[in-house]
């Protein structure tokens, strides 16, 4: 068993809260901390690049508006491949409920809790540019999202010193996206995953991957979604699959279904990049779906935000 816990990623996280926390404080955007001249005209922002904050499993580019509260249920039924005793998966699964709450369309904050391994995650999501026209011209949108996970579970080896540290991993991810038109989208993902704890020394602490992900806009309120995690080559990689999930995404007034079917059963970071063990090839696939529904917490003067609302 390996322990290598990695305290600089909770130091990046702390560094990260506490510049946002500044420029915020001071009325601020990323905009005006990259040096916007009140006389330019307005920048023509790219808005909708994705439904939701999530493609599938994965982040996407877009945040929780500005004081707006996205409560977000997801599950996954098990493999379809069980059997008709489990009525293909359907008797069993997994589910995970969150809340994200933005902070002056620049930032969001989330916290979740999963039942498998009883785990906890917060979060933090930070735009550092968005796709715009005009006096700029940034052809991307780019976002840094930043995680922390605790699985609760019970020690089953009480002989062995158990550590509060050996409960912890992370993840990091670089998210650019582009909207090319008004129906299609297409995003990468580079994306760390750290472990405290692994089962043995040659399992890997320290796990790379690359994600790719699209929408695809059918209609107003309905659209097709495709994800991939690549994993570096390494031993996780050998061990585990790589990630692919495909969905569709429904708008209904203030909520939005997402229904797909995936090889990962685990909605965070860390099991969806780098623990899915389910093969396609094999019917080891798990149907599920994420719903959204926002909260916003504006008062009546505050514009609305365009976040979840397919355009």
């Amino acid at each position: 068993m390996k322990i290598i816990p990695n305290p600089k990623l909770s130091v990046l996280l702390i560094a990260v809260f506490a510049a946002l926390s500044a420029a915020v404080s001071d009325g601020q955007d990323l905009d005006d901390l990259l040096g916007k001249i009140s006389s330019e005209p307005a920048p023509e922002y790219v808005y909708g690049t994705f439904k939701g904050t999530t493609i599938i499993n994965g982040q996407s580019v877009e945040l929780a508006g500005n004081n707006d509260l996205l409560f977000l249920v997801s599950h996954r039924f098990g493999a379809v491949n069980s059997g008709l005793y489990n009525f293909f998966g359907l008797d069993q699964g997994t589910t995970r409920l969150g809340f994200e709450y933005g902070v002056r369309d620049v930032m969001s904050l989330s916290i979740g809790r999963s039942n498998y391994e009883k785990t906890y995650d917060g979060g933090i999501k930070l735009k550092i540019f968005r796709q715009q026209t005009g006096v700029r011209n940034i052809p991307v949108s780019v976002t840094v999202y930043s995680a922390v996970f605790v699985n609760t579970l019970k020690w089953t080896d009480l002989e062995r010193e158990n550590l509060f540290s050996s409960r912890f991993s992370y993840s990091t991810q670089i998210l650019a996206a582009r909207k090319f038109n008004k129906n299609l989208s297409l995003q990468i993902s580079p994306s760390f995953v750290h472990f405290n704890l692994v089962p043995s020394n040659e399992d890997q602490n320290n796990i790379f991957s690359v994600g790719l992900g699209g929408r695809y806009k059918l209609g107003s309120r309905f659209s097709v979604n495709g994800e991939y995690f690549y994993l570096l080559p390494g031993k996780s990689a050998g061990d585990y699959s790589n990630s692919l999930s495909v969905g569709v995404d429904i708008q209904t007034g203030g909520h939005i279904f997402q229904l797909h079917c995936t090889n990962s059963q685990l909605m965070f970071a860390p099991g969806y990049i780098a623990r899915s063990d389910g093969k396609w090839t094999e019917g080891n696939v798990f149907i599920g779906f994420n719903i959204y529904r926002s909260f916003s917490l504006r008062l009546k003067r505050e514009s609305s935000s365009e976040i979840a609302v397919m355009p």
